[in-house]
């Protein structure tokens, strides 16, 4: 990938918030992140495009990147720059990376979020290993995976959504079916899962499990599920992909063996004869995404220059 010949603008959208920043230098130093909700428009995606241009305005107010980087959830078109579906945020075909690049005058790429995170993953974090097959699995709002089979990623659009994958007790999910792995154990559905048993509010999966820790039955009961639930919907992909090594990321990966160890044990009942990969957290963190994004940026950079040569 050719050398940016300028700064990188970077975005990172997730069901709930955008983070932006911009990378700097053959080495892509990320600059202050910022982090705010998510516009939720149409399904053509334009109030969101309006949003992250106003972001770009506001990171880089006197100069012009070299290219964007975005990153979406859902179901993406990569190659086409669109995106598919995005249950979330309510997106459906949208052409969001030319409608930006349209109004930057910039080229700008666009990514699976999870399947970009994962890349940077695999390159820079803990995927830097030998292991043949690996699954990145991101549980945060929502759970999604990417596989990889020799150091490449399955990559079709709809690839990876893991958390649509039905499970026992999975309940109605907002991509419209029911049954969905992230109704059950995702960060989002554990919280809301213990609220609804008990009535009392708390702040996210880490609470819950904090009030496990301090011997709450019923946050006990509703960790273990999802634990339980985690391990059926994994149990596939591993059983597919003969997974050698499973990173685990996203907001709940923060629990750290308070979940690996009970996912290790509930993906050895369900596997059987076949072998438990290694389960491991993600190195990379929050920055994980725009890691991704700064990737996504560089290849469509280069995509952009094998254009113009082609013109010449």
């Amino acid at each position: 990938m050719p050398e940016a010949p300028g700064p990188l603008l970077l975005f990172d959208v997730g069901g709930t918030d955008v983070k932006a920043a911009v990378a700097h230098g053959p080495d892509g130093v990320l600059g202050p992140v910022t982090r705010v909700p998510v516009q939720v428009g149409d399904a053509s995606g334009a109030a969101l495009v309006e949003q992250l241009a106003g972001l770009a305005a506001r990171l880089l107010p006197s100069q012009r990147p070299a290219a964007v980087g975005l990153l979406i959830p859902g179901i993406v078109d990569e190659a086409a720059r669109i995106s598919v579906f995005a249950a979330n945020l309510g997106l459906r075909r949208a052409p969001l990376a030319d409608a930006l690049a349209a109004r930057l005058g910039v080229p700008v790429g666009l990514g699976h979020d999870v399947g970009m995170a994962a890349e940077a993953e695999l390159l820079e974090g803990a995927g830097a290993h030998d292991a043949a097959s690996v699954l990145v699995a991101v549980i945060g709002t929502g759970i999604a995976a990417s596989a990889f089979m020799d150091g490449r990623r399955v990559a079709a659009p709809g690839a990876g959504e893991l958390g649509h994958v039905p499970v026992p007790g999975g309940l109605q999910c907002s991509c419209g079916a029911v049954g969905c792995l992230e109704t059950v154990a995702s960060a989002a559905a554990i919280a809301r899962e213990y609220e609804r048993r008990t009535g009392v509010r708390v702040r996210g999966a880490e609470e819950v499990l904090r009030r496990g820790q301090q011997g709450d039955s019923v946050a006990i009961e509703v960790w273990a599920g999802a634990v339980e639930a985690l391990a059926f919907g994994l149990h596939w992909c591993i059983g597919l992909f003969g997974t050698d090594r499973v990173i685990v990321g996203g907001g709940l990966s923060g629990a750290g063996e308070q979940l690996l160890s009970p996912l290790r044990a509930a993906l050895a009942r369900r596997l059987s004869f076949m072998p438990v990969p290694e389960l491991v957290t993600a190195t990379l963190g929050a920055d994980a995404g725009l890691r991704g994004a700064r990737l996504v940026a560089l290849r469509r950079l280069e995509q952009a220059h094998a254009e113009q040569g082609s013109q010449s």
